[in-house]
């Protein structure tokens, strides 16, 4: 399992880097990245394993974050975090997404209120970050099928953040350097 020593910091230059599209079948190595991320994000929302182990909850993590630069990421979104989840799920998404594309994205803007953070980020960094309030991804599976998924508001959040970081991209920069609390027209605050 990946702990905070695994999380590779703002700075590595593999954090910049365009992510190389992930090859099908899926390698022993990719499998296992797969679910090493994926179970750093449940022990990471647990506060006692995560206090005991000194865990930063995450509920996106993408593999150049790890020091793999392929395009695949997982997030897990608890359901209470989701407008409308069914709230006897635990989860409002849990996916990882291999070789994911946003194929469409509403011009309606949406942000967190309190802004973003990141596991390879240690300090905050003030400031909104405008992202689409709804995308559709086509993404893979794990035996290479290509799959579609709707997502809106929080959940949409994560999946372009890491989705950003298979680009090279950091959540900051997005924050408008002159205004970092300014607020686009008609942005849904999550």
């Amino acid at each position: 399992m990946y702990m905070m020593r695994d999380i590779v910091r703002d700075g590595n230059p593999v954090l910049r880097k365009i992510a190389q599209p992930v090859q099908f079948p899926l390698s022993d190595a990719d499998k296992k990245l797969a679910s090493d991320m994926m179970e750093y994000l449940i022990k990471s929302q647990d506060p006692d394993f995560a206090q005991k182990h000194h865990l930063r909850a995450g509920v996106g993590l993408a593999a150049p974050q790890v020091g793999v630069s392929e395009q695949m990421a997982c997030v897990l979104v608890p359901a209470e975090d989701a407008d409308d989840a069914d709230k006897t799920k635990k989860y409002a998404l849990e996916l990882t997404l291999i070789n994911p594309v946003i194929i469409s994205n509403s011009i309606q803007k949406a942000q967190l209120f309190e802004g973003e953070g990141c596991l390879s980020v240690d300090k905050d960094i003030p400031g909104y970050v405008p992202r689409s309030a709804r995308i559709t991804v086509r993404y893979q599976d794990f035996d290479g099928n290509k799959q579609t998924i709707r997502v809106k508001n929080y959940p949409a959040i994560v999946c372009q953040h890491e989705i950003d970081h298979l680009h090279g991209h950091l959540f900051y920069d997005h924050i408008n350097k002159n205004d970092p609390f300014e607020k686009e027209p008609d942005v849904i605050i999550v």
